[in-house]
């Protein structure tokens, strides 16, 4: 007898529906064919316990077992579920007609208890799209598959439980859940805020500033003066996620495993911030089965990069396409695989190898020369993807005893709204610019247009600083999101100034 149902393989942020097939017949021994991995392969050990467990028998027959289409590599040991019911109904144990009707999919223990899996969101998605009637998963992942609307979310929590269901002899009520209202009311609820942070308006203002125009950045300054704090707190002023942002992001953390039990929409900006002991895999992505990496689940978030120089220059540079592309390509023998990578990139790092270079008050230690190899460790083609450089002072003992209250995220993010809401209307023509720092070099010059004062102004900083060629697009760039800011259609020369000091990697002489 042939039984029948319903699972998914997911391949990149997607999933594809598979066919469970089992057909128990005369003769000996299990067999598992549809290029199963190791995992799906040990399945009969814990499907044959779980099935033992429950007072029912592994039939002694010919088993075989099917997934297809048969030339796509299944991973993983959600299958338990879907195959362990088959195996039931194909041997006659278990009387329904409803398998059809449903994806299946769960990890089950030797007991018969159901484990969570990942990537339950976008399987929930393509259940939705097939037109399935229900999706059967482990209750620890209901919540998360309940985010999607018009299909029935059934959570068990053991194999008796989804037996029961197909029995006729246990109702399971869907699972639903108000998307829209869990994503108001959890949206920027952050841990941290700006006005925890004593003094520092300068970098507050530059991070104002990288939030307003998407723009990404360096902090360079000695150890203890708050960059990691600061950097911290950069999500927290960030335009809220859209409710697409929000499903999208959420879909990389499921596929990745990292949203966790009962866990639901993601509502907050990711900020992601990896040692530098870090692979290039793990920061991109990849592997034998090809996972989302660090710059993915940084997803319409912050990547935080403390110690820049002390990365692997291989991992650093690998960030350079991602970059430009907003995407990651992860390409195999047999498949390509997309991840999105639409991130911002905070930077952190001291000036020098003992950390004092050009500190206030101590003297740096390090030999003629050290400085300026320690900063070369970071390629110019990466740097010139970075559009403000900042350079971080500690905080004095005044500033940080004063009873003066800091601005909250709150109000800091007010106004970057309103400035991103200036280029949404700038860019409504653009499918793929929206903010200021995705704008090309012959959209610069259309719509970065300086008066004569302030093209007078670029060639004397240019001349006397000594900036490079690539610093020119850049400043014009970060002009353009402080013109924003202030509410005027001209960059006024007062916003090139302020630009041209974020520059100061580019500066001849700044290392010595």
């Amino acid at each position: 007898m042939v039984a029948k149902t319903f699972g998914s393989a997911v391949h990149g942020v997607d999933a594809r529906t598979i066919t469970v097939e089992v057909d128990v017949t005369q003769g000996k021994s299990f067999f598992l064919t549809g290029l199963p991995d190791n995992a799906i392969k040990e399945s009969q050990h814990r499907i044959e316990s779980a099935i033992k467990s429950l007072g029912y028998f592994m039939p002694r027959n010919k088993v075989v077992v099917n997934l297809a289409p048969a030339d796509i590599r299944k991973e993983g040991s959600a299958y338990d579920l879907p195959i362990a019911l088959c195996i039931l109904s194909a041997s006659g144990q278990l009387k329904t007609e409803t398998l059809e009707k449903y994806v299946i999919m769960g990890e089950l223990s030797l007991d018969g208890d159901l484990r969570p899996i990942k990537g339950v969101l976008p399987i929930a998605i393509q259940s939705r799209k097939d037109s399935f009637t229900g999706f059967i998963l482990p209750q620890a992942n209901a919540n998360e598959a309940a985010i999607v609307n018009n299909l029935d979310i059934l959570g068990v929590a053991t194999l008796k439980e989804a037996i029961e269901f197909f029995e006729g002899n246990r109702t399971l009520q869907p699972l639903r859940v108000d998307t829209r209202e869990v994503f108001q009311n959890k949206a920027n609820h952050y841990d941290s805020d700006f006005r925890d942070v004593q003094g520092q308006e300068n970098i507050k203002r530059a991070l104002e500033i990288a939030a307003a125009g998407g723009h990404n950045v360096i902090m360079i300054g000695p150890p203890g003066a708050g960059k990691t704090m600061l950097a911290k707190r950069l999500p927290t002023i960030l335009p809220p996620l859209s409710l697409n942002e929000a499903l999208e992001t959420t879909k990389i953390h499921s596929v990745a495993g990292r949203l966790g039990s009962n866990a639901t929409l993601l509502t907050t900006r990711p900020f992601r911030s990896p040692h530098h002991t870090i692979s290039d895999v793990a920061l991109v992505g990849g592997g034998g089965n090809p996972q989302p990496g660090e710059i993915s689940l940084s997803h319409n978030g912050v990547l935080f990069l403390d110690e820049l120089p002390e990365f692997k220059r291989t991992v650093l540079e690998v960030m350079r396409q991602p970059m430009e592309e907003r995407r990651v390509t992860i390409s195999r023998a047999k498949v390509s695989i997309d991840y999105p990578a639409n991130f911002m990139l905070v930077a952190s790092m001291n000036p020098c190898p003992c950390g004092y270079y050009n500190h206030p008050e101590k003297q740096c230690v390090c030999a003629p020369g050290v400085v300026q190899r320690y900063l070369s460790k970071i390629s110019g083609p990466l740097l010139d993807r970075i559009d403000l450089h900042v350079e971080v002072v500690p905080v004095s003992f005044d500033e940080m005893t004063a009873q003066r209250k800091s601005e909250t995220s709150e109000v800091i993010r007010e106004r970057v709204v309103k400035a991103r809401e200036v280029q949404s209307s700038r860019f409504a023509n653009q499918d793929t610019i929206y903010c200021n720092a995705m704008m090309p070099s012959n959209m610069v010059k259309e719509i970065c247009v300086i008066n004569e004062a302030g093209v007078k102004l670029l060639k004397t900083a240019m001349e006397r600083l000594g900036l490079s060629a690539r610093a020119y697009d850049r400043i014009l760039k970060v002009s353009r999101t402080i013109a924003d800011l202030a509410g005027t259609e001209e960059i006024k020369i007062e916003h090139l100034a302020e630009a041209i000091q974020y520059r100061s990697l580019d500066r001849e002489g700044w290392a010595g």
